[in-house]
Formats: structure tokens, C-alpha cells, sequence
């Protein structure tokens, strides 16, 4: 049983995995919008939810943090740019857009992810 166990492991060991999910959030932040499957746009939305909350502070504590999770650049662009937009929004700032084709090499369910 998975009781209490979240997050999906995406076949990768624990330092992998993070650094894959950077690169995943630092896409998204430099384009806007970005094609990745179900499961994986499911895994980032939480992921750049939880940055954006911290970003949304506009403390050094926040942009530190930011910092930490992305690069450099990305983390400014979150900081001065993105997190201000959603200074009166409670909550969801990604939306997840499911597609009905399938990914043609092996049959994955697709999604666009992108900043509401």
C-alpha cells in the first residue's frame, strides 16, 4: 500500500529526479507554456505552485529560496515578473491543458502546462 507516500518517481533516483523537475520549472518559467506528459505536468504544477506562494512574499528569504530551486535567471523572472501578476490570487496559478492525441513513440498521455 502507498499510504502517505506522494509524488511520482518518474523511473530516476532522488537527485535525478530534482534536478529534473528544475529543469521542467525553469522551462515553464522561461517560455510561459510548455508540451510534457499528464503525469509530469501533474508533478510540476505542485512543484511551481509552491514557488510562486513564496515568491508572491516579495522578501529576501523568498528570492533565496528561489534561487535555491531554479536559476538564476528563472528565479529573477519568477520573482519580479511572474509572482507579482497573482498578488490577489489565493491559489492556482498553473493550469493543466490534457490533449486527446497520444504521444506516438509509446502511447503517453500528453498535457500543456502553463501560467493562468
Amino acid at each position: 500500500m502507498r499510504h502517505l507516500k506522494k509524488g511520482r518517481k518518474f523511473g530516476r533516483m532522488r537527485g535525478q529526479r530534482k534536478s529534473f523537475l528544475k529543469s521542467l520549472a525553469n522551462n515553464l518559467v522561461r517560455h510561459g507554456k510548455i508540451l510534457t506528459t499528464e503525469s509530469r505536468a501533474k508533478e510540476l504544477k505542485a512543484f511551481i505552485e509552491r514557488l510562486i506562494t513564496r515568491g508572491k512574499k516579495q522578501n529576501l528569504a523568498g528570492l533565496r529560496l528561489l534561487l535555491q530551486k531554479l536559476p538564476k535567471d528563472s528565479a529573477y523572472k519568477l520573482y519580479h515578473e511572474i509572482a507579482p501578476r497573482y498578488a490577489g490570487r489565493v491559489g492556482g496559478y498553473s493550469r493543466i491543458i490534457k490533449l486527446t492525441k497520444r504521444r506516438q513513440s509509446d502511447g503517453s498521455k500528453m498535457a500543456y502546462i502553463e501560467f493562468v
